[in-house]
């Protein structure tokens, strides 16, 4: 593998992209750790080593490397353009025009790019807005005043300015990182953010929880990667052959090829909505100051991740999400029209309407297991430690942590391995 890097390095260009990646990712850092004018740093820094268990935020947080908490002018990280990016491809089943410009090709995915970048100014504005109410109020920290000494508008207004223009430049950040690095731009963000985390987040474990917790996790994180690995790389391939067709003295087709309907179609996006969706009640709750019947509830219930109904809600929820999902982003009527289209049909079901049902049929079995396996890696970790009688985790050794890690760091290896064998015949990684 030492050889692989050297290898890599070898090669101008590819090394150009390497180090122009690295320069991009540590920028970001250095992003994540200036604080934002007019937040008190020393009063925070004092406040974040006693912090109780929160997860109001901590969806963001763990996107943010920790960032959030710090209030650092780059405390939204990625996660605005992220759900940004969601709800675009979402309103292109919603919207006709939407779904016209997914289909016309670069043109059209240039302009719902445009879409994205201002919807992800608007959630930025509103998301400062609202993180800088909760720091003011004391709802973002509990017991640590002092956050925002002051809090004249023109402070507050400069707050929110300063951490939407860095949610911008970190957007720039990853598309500059997806155009002239190696691998997608924002999930190597995410990556870096995520893996920033873990060595604060072990240290914070064997402080409050002990030894045999920590080599609990370890020994379950291990397993954990082991597994997300074999069922990230699983693929179901359906064969598919196109019949020979002539047109004017060349001949076309007669070829055997395979449609390959990945395991987990969803990717880490159902864990991010059954998380986001769950936070929505506990955040209403947390700007009511509400202290009722239902208050108490919602705290006793959908605040604490090692709760029964915490956990059989976001596991039920993932398994909804992945089947939404997958349904809005793989149709099988226009993957079935496409085939015809061109001479293509599955051997032995009739192209057209039965190939679609076919498809129909693979995707559903397939999906049930994809969202069983996101499921059961989202809540196996807050399980182990509602098993062992030891609260909670931050986020950073969470199943979603895991999914993250493991899926960014397999896709940039084989975009790697794909940029070496263009130059040389030897891959990034041999068996």
């Amino acid at each position: 593998m030492l050889g692989a890097f050297l290898r890599a390095f070898r090669v101008p260009d590819l090394r150009n992209k390497i180090l122009f990646t690295l320069g991009m990712v540590a920028l970001f850092r250095v992003g994540s750790t200036l604080p934002t004018p007019g937040v008190s740093y020393s009063v925070i820094q004092q406040c974040l080593t006693d912090i109780p268990d929160s997860n109001v935020y901590s969806l963001i947080n763990l996107f943010s490397g920790g960032a959030l908490l710090q209030l650092s002018v780059f405390a939204l990280g990625i996660m605005p353009y992220i759900t940004a990016s969601i709800i675009v491809q979402l309103l292109t089943v919603v919207i006709p025009r939407f779904e016209t410009l997914k289909k016309e090709g670069q043109q059209g995915q240039n302009k719902l790019t445009q879409y994205t970048r201002y919807l992800t100014v608007a959630l930025a504005v509103l998301q400062s807005t609202s993180i800088i109410a909760l720091a003011r109020s004391g709802n973002l920290l509990p017991e640590c005043p002092g956050i925002i000494p002051s809090d004249s508008v023109f402070t507050l207004v400069t707050m929110v300015m300063t951490m939407t223009a860095g949610t911008v430049l970190v957007m720039w950040f990853g598309e500059l990182i997806t155009d002239r690095g190696v691998g997608n731009g924002m999930s190597l963000l995410i990556f870096t953010s995520v893996a920033s985390g873990l060595p604060a987040e072990g240290a914070f474990v064997l402080r409050t929880r002990g030894g045999f917790v920590l080599a609990m996790l370890l020994l379950l994180a291990l397993v954990v990667i082991t597994i997300v690995v074999f069922v990230e790389q699983g693929q179901r391939r359906v064969p598919v052959q196109y019949a020979k067709r002539q047109v004017g003295r060349r001949m076309y087709g007669g070829t055997s090829t395979y449609l390959p309907l990945k395991v987990n179609q969803a990717g880490i996006i159902p864990v991010i909505f059954a998380s986001s969706l769950l936070y929505i009640p506990t955040l209403l709750v947390t700007l009511s100051d509400s202290t009722g019947g239902i208050a108490q509830w919602v705290e006793r219930n959908l605040v604490s991740p090692t709760s029964p109904v915490y956990l059989a809600v976001y596991f039920l929820l993932i398994v909804a999400f992945a089947f939404f999902y997958v349904s809005i982003t793989f149709n099988p009527d226009e993957v079935a029209d496409n085939m015809k289209k061109y001479g293509g049909f599955i051997p032995g079901i009739r192209p057209g309407r039965s190939t679609a049902e076919y498809l129909r049929y693979v995707l559903s079995r397939l999906t049930w297991a994809g969202a069983l396996y996101l499921a059961v890696i989202a809540v196996l970790p807050q399980m182990l430690f509602a098993f062992t009688g030891s609260g909670t985790s931050r986020g950073f050794f969470g199943g979603a942590a895991v999914l993250i890690l493991v899926g960014v760091g397999l896709d940039t290896v084989k975009q790697i391995e794909s940029q070496l064998m263009v130059r040389k015949y030897e891959g990034f990684l041999r068996t």
